[in-house]
């Protein structure tokens, strides 16, 4: 039989997972996906994702593709799979690609969003899905300090001290932040790069909280990225604010 490469884009809650990629000490996302699309074509599938997404992180878009033999059309597996995923994951589309396309090694660009509330105090309907800060934030102060991200740099401040890669340069393509229209107490930071590193976006944010918390001041995010050194940038903030927005390709 014909083998055809499927790309699935995805959504999922991630409070209940360990994270996207499979691992010993947790349930992963990605694992629930394979055995769904075991119990739908029979076949042992591994599928591969785009963004390793850490635990607790959610997404409205990560990407994976796997190879399969099925003869189910491509825009019909989303349905198919979504009627064997736990309700709190869902193929938002299923199309079939190219063969040698690889999610992580074709160029992309990757958006996130990290989203607080800030208020006196906590909204449970919330709590899941946002970082609680009850000081009062200085958006204003945040969006000059983000300013000095934006670009090409050498982002080894905002990398997690055991994280191996080959060079810590990413490029920053934007930064907004901006209260919610309808609610100002909800802050969004969106982030949009050519790739990031490991927990790269929830440092720049826990840094970004501090700046505009008064904790330290707007052109103290020049020193950090110069210092190339972790210690000298802010907190990591919590996993549970942040979501993988979407993974905008140049081809497939």
């Amino acid at each position: 039989m014909e083998t055809r490469r499927i790309k699935l884009t995805v959504a999922y809650d991630g409070t209940a997972y360990c994270g996207w990629q499979v691992q010993d000490n947790g349930l992963a996302v990605e694992a629930v996906i394979n055995e769904a699309i075991h119990k739908l074509t029979g076949e042992e599938i591994q599928v591969i994702g785009a963004s390793r997404t850490d635990s607790g992180v959610h997404a409205e878009g990560n990407v994976c593709v796997f190879d399969t033999t099925t003869r189910i059309p491509a825009e019909k597996l989303s349905y198919a799979l979504n009627m064997r995923l736990p309700e709190d994951i869902r193929i938002q589309k299923s199309e079939e690609i190219s063969a040698d396309f690889h999610p992580r090694y074709v160029h992309s660009v990757k958006t996130y969003e990290y989203r607080i509330w800030n208020n006196r105090h906590d909204n449970p309907m919330l709590r899941l899905y946002t970082h609680f800060v009850y000081y009062p934030i200085d958006i204003d102060k945040m969006k000059e300090a983000a300013e000095c991200l934006v670009g090409e740099h050498d982002f080894k401040s905002f990398c997690s001290a055991h994280s191996q890669v080959k060079t810590t340069v990413r490029r920053i393509r934007a930064i907004d932040i901006f209260r919610d229209d309808k609610d100002d107490r909800i802050i969004t930071i969106r982030i949009s790069g050519d790739g990031f590193l490991y927990n790269m976006v929830r440092i720049i944010v826990g840094t970004l909280l501090q700046i505009g918390m008064g904790i330290r001041p707007v052109d103290d995010m020049e020193r950090i990225i110069a210092a190339c050194d972790r210690g000298a940038a802010g907190p990591k903030a919590p996993a549970k604010g942040l979501t993988l927005v979407g993974i905008q390709y140049d081809e497939c």
